[in-house]
């Protein structure tokens, strides 16, 4: 395998490092990473830095966790292959570790919120679970000091409406998975990527903006579509036929770059070539050439709704509730992780064409589960990918200490696909009704 450290001369490297990735079926696991969203309960207003989240990464090292520092600053934590991460807005993100089962999933996630629920009560802090701000105006979302995330905020007003939006008021959940080889990995990321409009629709959660309905189900979604073109999408050249490895990298080549890390400072590069940076003509860094460290890096400044890196992100989903935190990556193991399910999945969006897979992702945000697709509502889609999902699961056959395997994380998804209605659509109810339009209720009802 290339060490990280070597200089990238030629695209086969890069071809090379991501087709490291390939794995034996033994060797597969599951990472899940969330984030949530941060307020004083007091006032109800979103953290700063200093007084909030400083205090809550210094405190949760009681549980043995490691700092990472910046300039000085506390920026993250890690233990035992996970991490916790501070995102642009102060949003908490707990990066999981690869973990073979989604039982262990689930336990590391309650572990995780039961560890940041202890120290944040303590200082009158709480964390809600919801996919978008729902009451903070944009220019009241405190700046968090991390370099990378002011070369973003400040190219991001370049290339979009929405991409700030996206970077300090919006929260996700994700799913990583592996692949076995290249032509594991083609099925995989094509079947994900037809439908990850699906899982939108499923874990919609982002009704509301400014203290009020903002006309979607997953406002998160939409954020999307106007953030950067060049490095977010439904990428169609990989339905197209020859796709692999080499066809994704000459995709990243393409994408222009945010930064370069050098002695833990990130240097401006926003809207340079990788492709330069190749041939050692950057202007910020002359003669000198990236290594696959700084590929990497680039790799994560691409956001399509699903990405390729040495596994497979599944990108869609609004962060939720804690039982739907275990029930998205475990939809995602049941479609993808057993032969038979990956073969029904793929059977079930192989027609789909570009247009249609573009309507699905534009569409679902604003109607959920009442998008049409083909004349009909999506609900019979979701429901199909919920039985292909459940009869992966269930070949997989991992069992927990009650006799239960992964399928019962379905139980929550099941529901919404009987009454038709998302937590967005709960939440719209809750708005209009017992609420009083009252978006405040957010921090009691929506509350870890």
């Amino acid at each position: 395998m290339i060490r990280k450290k070597s200089i990238i001369e030629n695209k086969s490297q890069m071809i090379d490092h991501l087709a490291s990735g390939c794995k034996p079926l033994s060797e597969w696991r599951i990472g899940t990473e969330h984030e949530k969203i941060g307020f004083y309960a007091s006032t109800l207003k979103p953290l700063e830095y200093r007084g909030g989240i400083e205090p809550i990464l210094n405190k949760l090292q009681r549980f043995n966790w490691e700092p990472i520092f910046e300039d000085g600053n506390i920026i993250a934590l890690k233990r035992n292959g996970a991490s916790i991460s501070l995102e642009p807005g102060g949003q908490l993100e707990l990066s999981g570790a690869p973990l073979e089962n989604v039982h262990q999933t689930c336990s590391e996630v309650s572990r995780h919120l039961k560890e940041v629920k202890e120290v944040a009560d303590e200082i009158d802090i709480g964390f809600i679970s919801l996919g978008f701000r729902p009451d903070t105006r944009l220019e009241d979302v405190p700046i968090m000091p991390k370099g990378r995330y002011k070369i973003m905020r400040e190219y991001m007003q370049k290339v979009g409406t929405l991409g700030r939006e996206m970077m300090f008021r919006t929260c996700t959940v994700q799913t990583n998975l592996d692949f076995s080889s290249e032509s594991d990995m083609v099925k995989k990321f094509r079947v994900s990527l037809a439908l990850q409009p699906i899982a939108t629709a499923l874990f919609a959660n982002s009704p509301f903006t400014n203290g009020k309905l903002n006309g979607y189900k997953s406002y998160r979604s939409q954020v999307w579509l106007d953030t950067d073109n060049d490095r977010t999408g439904m990428l169609p050249f990989v339905f197209e036929e020859g796709f692999g490895f080499e066809q994704y990298v000459d995709y990243v080549l393409d994408v222009p770059m945010y930064f370069i890390n050098r002695d833990d400072s990130y240097i401006d590069v926003s809207g340079c070539s990788f492709k330069d940076f190749i041939k050692g003509n950057l202007k910020e860094l002359p003669l000198e050439k990236p290594s696959l460290s700084d590929f990497d890096d680039h790799l994560s400044t691409i956001f399509p709704e699903v990405r390729l890196k040495t596994f497979l992100e599944m990108r869609g989903s609004d962060t939720g509730p804690w039982n739907e935190l275990c029930a998205m990556p475990a939809f995602w193991v049941g479609l993808l992780y057993d032969d038979n399910s990956l073969n029904s999945a793929w059977d079930l969006v192989k027609d789909w064409t570009t247009q249609e897979r573009e309507q699905l992702r534009r569409e679902v945000p604003i109607s959920g589960l009442q998008t049409q697709f083909r004349g009909k509502p999506i609900i019979g889609i979701v429901n199909e990918c919920l039985n292909i999902s459940r009869f992966g699961l269930n070949a997989r056959s991992r069992i927990n200490g009650h006799g239960d395997n992964e399928s019962i994380f379905l139980q929550e998804l099941y529901e919404f696909t009987k009454t038709g209605k998302t937590n967005a659509d709960k939440l719209i109810h809750k708005y209009n009704t017992a609420w009083d339009k009252n978006t405040m209720r957010v921090y009691e009802e929506c509350r870890y």
